[in-house]
């Protein structure tokens, strides 16, 4: 149960979060230069695609600890079961 207040908590956390405006100095010059033309709209491409970039390691690293946990249970419930059946036919 705690489990899940934990991962509810980070999802509530990733999905409310006001949006990010994190920026290189390259990125930033490029949305100044378009802004004082009146072209806004690449803007919120490149914060985007900021954020995609941010998020997919982390993403990644979830997955692959998912995938771990889960094996690791499977292992465990293996374990469990083969020393039962030792212990039976000794």
């Amino acid at each position: 149960m705690k489990q899940l207040f934990y991962i509810g908590t980070v999802i509530a956390l990733l999905f409310l979060s006001p949006e990010a405006s994190a920026q290189c100095a390259m990125c930033r010059a490029t949305l100044e230069n378009n802004v004082s033309t009146g072209d806004i709209g690449i803007g919120a491409g490149i914060n985007f695609g900021i954020l995609y970039l941010f998020v997919m390691p982390y993403l990644a690293a979830m997955v692959i600890g998912v995938l771990w946990y889960k094996k690791s249970k499977a292992d465990a419930k293996q374990d469990r079961s083969t020393s039962r059946f030792r212990r039976k036919m000794s």
